[in-house]
């Protein structure tokens, strides 16, 4: 059973006076047919290979390596940051339970430069019952080299043959990582080239990690490609990815600049944060494919249902009408609880389930705030299992970069991300960025210093 999604409240009615006609989103049908031809001309020609991911070519080396790790480890530390984690992150928290709960071989994501988390796990874990994934392209994201070289000497103090205790998810061919795994022998996963971090989920990034604690990333690719046929339609209307990302230029265009993603599901916590890197590292740009000067994009806020309700959902429904709020709701749980029924003011739960509770709570959300002219729409997941959870990542995917080709500029590249790199390099003297580090020093000086202590 497929994902469903309901954007009625996303358009202009009476009793929803949300600002966006149904005509306006039809209109799109000749844009959205170029935009999706000049993705595919990128997809055809190999540039792009996000899109035939859900085929499955990674499921079997993912599985194969995942099952020669020995039963003495029990614990997996995966030493990434950005796509490099948040995927495998997202993946693990909807499947395999709360992780603090959880029995058998556990996930950590450390995932910072700061070491709070990173430190406590090496005080905790037995270094020969663990093994460290570490994932990036070129093995030269600082705060990734910095969790591998403290990791390595963790694991040699603890007696550890490296190459039973590491395995490098990298660039096929290129890169530090990838010669330092050829130098040590270490076992290694391939991500592809034409694969950038954000969408590569289905790629060993998130499938060897779940893999590890046996989790099925098998269904979740059979889901990914079951949503991949919907999101190849031709008619936008019938297109969810193309709604999704059609919607949000309409909104956006009416000066809806943030879009909340919303799930009412505890599973799915992980999946808001992976959402926003995918959605503001991809869409947040500051000029078009042709050069010209736009700065566009949506700010993603993550918030979740009903926890949120106690928390920014007053700023959703009394602030400014600047938001466009993606619900995520589940039909069948993979856990509920019926409340006893007692007298007294809370008599009116008796007999429901919290899961009822919960989707009544969104529902009511949804219709408050339309109300007010501040539109929603709600994807509807059957169950929070494999195959569902793979369809809903490959249609954020596919929105994604739809909406990219939509507002005309490039979904896969992150270009404000690399001034910060190369300022953060210099300020640290990596061999390279002399120009960088003097540029920092020029600039600190010019600045007015201005500090209460």
């Amino acid at each position: 059973m497929p994902i469903s999604l309901d954007y009625s409240l996303a358009l202009h009615s009476s009793a929803a006076p949300c600002g966006v006609e149904a005509d306006a989103l039809s209109a799109l049908q000749a844009r959205f047919s170029d935009a999706k031809k000049s993705l595919f001309q990128r997809i055809d020609s190999g540039e792009l290979g996000f899109w035939a991911l859900p085929d499955g070519a990674h499921v079997a080396a993912s599985k194969a390596l995942a099952g020669g790790i020995g039963e003495e480890i029990t614990d997996v530390i995966v030493l990434g940051i950005g796509g490099s984690s948040l995927g495998g992150r997202a993946v693990y928290e909807a499947l395999g339970g709360p992780p603090e709960l959880r029995d058998g071989r556990r996930l950590h994501f450390p995932e910072n430069s700061d070491p709070w988390r990173l430190a406590r796990l090496i005080e905790t874990l037995d270094p020969t019952r663990t093994l460290a994934v570490v994932i990036s392209k070129s093995g030269g994201t600082s705060e990734t080299a910095a969790m591998l070289l403290v990791i390595r000497k963790w694991l040699r103090d603890g007696g550890c043959e490296m190459a039973k205790h590491l395995v490098a998810v990298t660039d096929p061919e290129t890169g530090g990582l990838r010669a330092l795994a050829e130098k040590e022998g270490l076992k290694t996963l391939p991500i592809p080239q034409n694969v950038g971090g954000r969408f590569s989920v289905m790629t060993g990034v998130g499938l060897f990690p779940c893999a590890l604690v046996g989790l099925d990333v098998a269904a979740l690719c059979e889901g990914a490609k079951a949503a991949r046929e919907l999101c190849e339609r031709d008619d936008l209307l019938a297109n969810p990815a193309g709604i999704l990302a059609a919607l949000h230029v309409l909104h956006t265009d009416a000066g809806r600049n943030m879009t909340v993603f919303m799930p009412y599901s505890d599973p799915l916590r992980a999946t808001a944060g992976w959402f926003v890197q995918l959605w503001a590292e991809s869409l947040g740009k500051r000029f078009s494919k042709t050069g010209e000067r736009i700065e566009v994009g949506a700010t993603p806020i993550p918030a979740i249902g009903a926890t949120d309700q106690h928390a920014q959902v007053q700023l959703f429904m009394e602030g400014p009408k600047d938001k466009f709020t993606w619900f995520v709701r589940v039909g069948e749980r993979a856990q509920d609880l019926t409340m006893p029924r007692e007298e007294g003011q809370n008599a009116y739960l008796g007999g429901r389930t919290m899961g009822d509770l919960n989707a009544a709570q969104q529902q009511a959300t949804a219709l408050a705030l339309a109300k007010d002219g501040r539109p929603s729409l709600t994807l509807e997941l059957p169950k929070v299992d494999a195959f569902h959870l793979g369809q809903l990542l490959f249609i954020l995917e596919a929105a994604t970069a739809f909406a990219g080709e939509l507002v005309g500029i490039d979904a896969f590249d992150q270009p404000g991300v690399e001034l910060g790199k190369r300022l953060a390099y210099g300020l640290f003297g990596r061999e390279g960025f002399e120009k960088d580090a003097a540029e920092i020093q020029e600039t600190l000086r010019s600045i007015p210093t201005r500090r209460v202590e």
